[in-house]
């Protein structure tokens, strides 16, 4: 009798533990975050596997849907993920004040939203993750006066931009810094035109205003986007020279893409204020996992060993908390530097 009430005991523990385990299986299967991205091609692609790859090593499911830069869809797909009941939502708003709506009919049923990239203009989300990127911009600026000064011996000529959406608060950011450097030397004559994050848009630009006049410099806002078609337009309308020779005009952007790098190594353009691209979702996720085991998160240093973007700055701010980590100013001089997203 007392040997069947060991045996009966033991079984039962290990039932207990078998369940404990499976249900600790199912806890881990049960975290399902939503990502919602206008793309998950080039630079986009860099930021969501970011994301991805630490989110299903902790065993998370991860949903993610492309809204093809239209808002209303994006809207419509983070509305679909809130039916649903996800533990997060990640987006990368196609239209930083747009996307309050969303934030706040998740908000209503208790899901904490993140924005990635981009931060939403005008609500408060959990956190946001993003490049400095009036930091780039002033990066972008500075090294075009120095071109300029070079150039003719003062600040002055004629500068390009050809600027992302600027409905997101990351092209507004883009334009700021760069524009802010820029303005203070008024023999620099600002030549301002949206392209929308569309190449060829960015083509059409470029035609119409070297076809109208001469420009000293072009900035874009990304890299990733316009560089390689410039480029290939300054080809076609013959007026390309590499660095170093005369008519050589000098091309500066944000973002720091594969192709970008190669294009400095070539001469073909000259800088970049390269973003860290793949931390940008490691530390969403690093941040959600906070959020879910109920952990404080505190304003303050934040500390990645080997990251060229550290230390940065944790900040709370009328949309959230955020954490802008530091674009490299990217040149001939540093462009092999392994660190960068672009040569990884």
């Amino acid at each position: 009798m007392l040997l069947r009430k060991i045996i009966t005991a033991g079984l039962l523990s290990l039932a207990l533990l078998f369940s404990l385990s499976l249900t600790g299986i199912a806890s881990a299967a049960q975290v399902v975050v939503g990502y919602a991205a206008p793309s998950l091609d080039g630079g986009q692609k860099q930021i969501f596997d970011g994301f991805r790859v630490p989110a299903e090593a902790k065993g998370w499911k991860v949903l993610s849907v492309t809204s093809g830069g239209d808002a209303q869809k994006q809207l419509n797909d983070i509305n679909d993920f809130i039916t649903q009941g996800v533990d997060a939502i990640v987006a990368v708003p196609d239209d930083s004040a747009g996307i309050c709506v969303a934030v706040q009919a998740a908000k209503e049923v208790g899901i904490p939203f993140y924005t990635i990239d981009r931060s939403a203009i005008g609500c408060q989300v959990e956190m946001t993750v993003l490049a400095d990127n009036y930091l780039g911009g002033n990066q972008s600026g500075e090294a075009m006066v120095a071109h300029l000064i070079k150039k003719y011996g003062a600040p002055k000529g004629t500068v390009l931009e050809i600027t992302g959406n600027l409905a997101q608060n990351v092209a507004q950011l883009r334009g700021a810094g760069f524009d802010d450097i820029i303005n203070q030397y008024p023999d620099i004559q600002l030549i301002i035109k949206e392209g929308r994050w569309d190449a060829a848009k960015g083509v059409e630009i470029v035609r119409d205003v070297l076809s109208a006049q001469p420009v000293d410099g072009i900035y874009m806002h990304s890299d990733c986007v316009y560089s390689e078609s410039t480029v290939q337009t300054l080809k076609e309308l013959d007026q390309y020279a590499p660095r170093g020779e005369e008519g050589h005009i000098f091309i500066a952007a944000i973002d720091g893409c594969a192709g970008n790098l190669n294009l400095i190594r070539q001469g073909a353009t000259d800088q970049a204020s390269g973003q860290p691209i793949p931390d940008f979702g490691s530390m969403v996720v690093e941040y959600i996992e906070k959020k879910l085991n109920g952990e404080a998160i505190e304003p303050g240093q934040v500390v990645q060993e080997g990251a060229l973007w550290s230390p940065a700055q944790l900040k709370m701010t009328d949309v959230g908390y955020q954490l802008f980590l530091s674009t490299t100013d990217i040149s001939i001089d540093n462009v092999e530097n392994p660190g960068l997203w672009g040569n990884q």
